[in-house]
This record gives C-alpha cells, structure tokens and sequence, in this order.
C-alpha cells in the first residue's frame, strides 16, 4: 500500500535524525523510552489512514491494548529512574560503550538503535514487494483486513492481556526488591542478595517473560489474518531479548556479595518460562586419602 512506503521514506530520516539528537544531547538510555512511544504512533497511523481497512471491534482492542502495554513499560521506565527523565544510563549500554571506546558512535547505531528500528518498522507497499519485519508488523495486519473475529483473536487477546499483568507485576516486585536494599543499604544493614520470592521463585526473569507474552500474542492477531510471516518479528525480539538476558547474568556473577546466591539460584530456577524448582546439584565429595 502507498501509506507504507510513504512512512518508509519520511520516517526512515526521522529515526536518523532521532539518533543523532539522542547521541549528542542525551543518553543512548533515551532509546528505551522511544521505544514505548513509537508502536502507539504506528497503530495510530495506520488506524487513522483512509486506505485503511479493519474490523471495529478487532482495531479497538488492538488499540486499546498498545496504550497499555505503553503506559505499563513507560511508568515503569519512570519508576527505575525515580521518576527523573535520564537521570542515568543503562548499566547495559555504559558496559558496551566502555568495550567499544571510540567505535561506540556507529556500534550504537547499528547494534543498539537500527536493530530495534528492524524490530519496530513495518512498511511494505504490497505482497510484491520485499517485506522489512518487525514486532509491530501485526498492528499494520489488523488494519488491513477487515474480517470477523473468530477464536483466535480471544486466545491472542487473553495472551496479551496475560503478558501485561505478569510483567507488571513481575516488575513491581523486582522494585520492591531493589527499593529495599537501597534502604537496608543506608541503614548500614545487610543487604539480600538475590530475588527469590514471588514470580521470581518460578523463573529468573519473569518480567522478560511477561514481555515476550505480550508481543507473540500480538504476533497471533496478525498471523490471524493471515499473515504468517507476522512471526518473524517477534522470533527477532525475542533473540535480542535473549542476549540481554546473557549480559543480565554475567553481571549478577560479577557482583560478590551475590555470586554463590546467584549460581544456586541459575541451577534450581527457570530462565524464563516458569516452572517448578529443580533439585540442588551438590558437589561429589573429595574421598579422604
């Protein structure tokens, strides 16, 4: 459709021009909070287009449910940063740009910002045309085909919704957590070393979890209409999501306080989807001479 290639060539010189702003005036972090604002602009759009073409009902819920996962992600982003817009950067970025020194400007732009661009634009102008994915690929779906709602559109409804509140909630305990700690720590008091309570007891990283629901129940609207290919882009988030989670990890075995807690922790627990707690792998025993 044309409206896609138009957003193709006009917002394409958008992201680059965001990027450099974001470089030289603020904290590659920002990158983070951008990505929360821009699915809403893309549903929107392609909502508000006249070439247009959906079911009410579907668009709506669609709509509804892109506000919420936005203002979910974003006041938490808020909250990390104790409600201070950029007060740091993320630990994540600060490591890799220490590794790159001077190549970090264009590392930056192709391993941190162009990849989530890839996992964020959608613009194609017909079936003809070479399709560049990304996680909001469905919302383009959704508001190109008019067609009743079925039983799917109930399962990726309920898988989103389920996806929201469990990263929600899966945040919130891990702020407590931390908020915690902060206090213990100026209280001089002894600070725990691990989160092992609540959804964290079923998986090390729930939240990641709650996530991950929330855009592969996206992906089933799309693929509901009969794009399969809808898929592709939430498979490349979750790879991406994945090698976070590696950095995560290494992190927590790079901090003493928590190390022996930590790898106790990775040998019962789940990495991601929950599950029930695996037994204690215990060490053979040195035989005495």
């Amino acid at each position: 459709m044309l409206f896609s290639f138009c957003f193709l060539t006009r917002g394409s010189a958008g992201f680059i021009y965001i990027y450099i702003y974001i470089y030289i005036y603020i904290y590659i972090q920002m990158i983070d909070l951008y990505w929360t604002v821009i699915p809403v602009m893309l549903v929107h759009y392609f909502w508000s287009h006249p070439g247009a073409e959906y079911n009410f009902w579907r668009s709506m819920v669609v709509v509804v449910l892109t506000w919420v996962w936005a203002i979910r992600l974003t006041h938490n982003y808020f909250r990390r940063e104790k409600w201070q817009w950029g007060a740091r950067e993320d630990w994540r970025f600060t490591d890799m740009a220490r590794q790159h020194g001077q190549n970090w400007w264009w590392v930056s732009f192709f391993g941190v910002y162009l990849i989530q661009q890839v996992n964020i634009l959608i613009i194609f102008a017909n079936p003809h045309v070479v399709f560049l994915f990304g996680v909001c690929l469905p919302l383009y779906m959704v508001h190109s085909i008019n067609k009743p709602l079925n039983v799917w559109d109930i399962i990726a409804l309920v898988i989103c919704i389920c996806g929201i509140i469990y990263a929600y909630f899966a945040d919130t305990q891990l702020h407590t957590f931390v908020s915690m700690n902060e206090k213990l720590k100026k209280e001089g008091e002894a600070i725990v070393p691990n989160l092992d309570e609540g959804l964290w007891y079923y998986s090390r990283h729930p939240n990641y979890f709650g996530e991950q629901l929330w855009w592969w129940g996206l992906s089933i609207f799309g693929w509901n209409l009969g794009g399969a290919w809808v898929f592709v882009g939430a498979l490349i988030n979750t790879l991406c999501l994945a090698y976070v989670t590696t950095l995560v990890e290494k992190r927590m075995l790079k901090e003493e306080y928590r190390v022996e807690a930590y790898k106790m922790y990775q040998q019962t627990t789940s990495i991601w989807i929950p599950w029930f707690k695996s037994p204690l792998k215990q060490l053979p025993k040195e035989k005495d001479n």
